[in-house]
């Protein structure tokens, strides 16, 4: 079953192309059911390593159905670090400047709306986090984001990846991508893939076992095992490609200072984005899964408290008791233990 007919409805689907200010061609899709949506538009920001249609896994319901038939208006966003372009070795404060700041305004510039509602998840929420704090998308009212945002903390296994790992497979490759489990070009590939399969006997799909590898500790590292449906266990193995070391060497340095910062050196961009109030009046909606092992729920627990010093009663924080990092969005009782509450923080202003 698709996931764009799972809602039992029609969907047209459009891609719409924007062009960034440093001049990288990316796109919005923008899907639509059979009635007008009559609550305005939404961005779902995807992570890094993935595209945009990680938000529509082969379950019942998923994040854009639910959406749909509450009245939203729907454009995922293909940032950067999205698989759908050629590997680049793109940084969190390129996506920051030039990439969330364009969506949102082509989205008001086609929609003819004032202000707008975002999801984020992962290194999209990083991104787009710092776009909101540097004050660059101020028509952005509601932001629902997931797993980690102004805090990034992860485990202590992690932590020595980052640390000791990196920069000797930095000499490597350029690149990591978990679908060398499915094709390993080349010897870093090949060696890498090797050691996966010699540590991670979680399951028999490669993709998997990559991807654990890839962005955290634990077998598996993104979701629980017992969240997924078949399906969607195996439609991951097309829904990751490459991610740049580069990015990995930002966010070790983002986990030592245990907040964002700065990795060039734009001017509109803050050095350190907890130096100064974040300008922006967004509602922040902080998600974590209480069994994340890419980004520990600490993560979003601070930033949550931090927005909460800043403005008490105006944010909130939803801790998923048996939910990891992805599983959140396409987990396959995500559309009734998670939806709503995302949905619900949508509709509150």
């Amino acid at each position: 079953m698709s996931s764009h007919h799972s809602a039992h409805q029609a969907y047209t689907e459009r891609t719409v192309p924007f062009v960034t200010d440093d001049g990288i061609e990316l796109n919005l899709i923008h899907i639509r059911g059979d009635k007008r949506p009559d609550k305005g538009p939404v961005i779902l920001v995807h992570g890094a390593g993935v595209r945009a249609n990680i938000y529509r896994a082969p379950v019942e319901i998923c994040i854009v159905d639910a959406l749909i038939s509450e009245g939203y208006d729907v454009w995922l966003e293909n940032w950067r670090g999205s698989i759908a372009f050629a590997p680049n070795l793109w940084t969190l404060d390129q996506a920051a400047l030039y990439d969330h700041p364009k969506a949102v305004q082509t989205i008001l510039a086609e929609t003819g709306a004032s202000s707008l509602k975002a999801i984020i998840h992962c290194q999209g929420s990083t991104s787009f986090m710092m776009s909101a704090i540097a004050g660059l998308v101020p028509e952005v009212t509601t932001i629902v984001t997931n797993a980690v945002s102004l805090h990034p903390v992860v485990p202590d296994w992690s932590k020595f990846k980052l640390q000791y790992m990196v920069p000797l497979v930095r000499q490597m490759t350029k690149y990591l991508n978990p679908h060398w489990g499915v094709h390993a070009p080349g010897l870093a590939a090949k060696l890498i893939s090797l050691m996966v399969n010699l540590t991670h006997h979680e399951c028999n799909n490669a993709v998997c076992k990559q991807v654990s590898f890839t962005y955290g500790s634990g077998f598996p590292a993104l979701w629980r095992h017992e969240n997924l449906n078949e399906d969607t266990h195996e439609w991951l193995k097309e829904e990751f490609g490459a991610v740049p070391l580069r990015f990995f060497q930002q966010i070790t340095r983002c986990v030592q200072h245990g907040h964002l910062v700065s990795f060039q050196d734009f001017q509109e961009l803050p050095k350190d984005f907890t130096a100064e109030k974040p300008r922006t009046d967004a509602r922040f909606a902080f998600f974590s899964g209480e069994k994340n092992l890419c980004f520990l729920p600490q993560s979003q627990i601070q930033s949550f408290n931090y927005f909460d010093a800043l403005r008490p009663d105006y944010h909130s924080l939803h801790l998923l008791p048996e939910y990891g990092h992805l599983d959140v969005f396409m987990g396959k009782n995500a559309a009734t233990d998670t939806f709503p509450l995302i949905i619900a923080e949508l509709n509150k202003s």
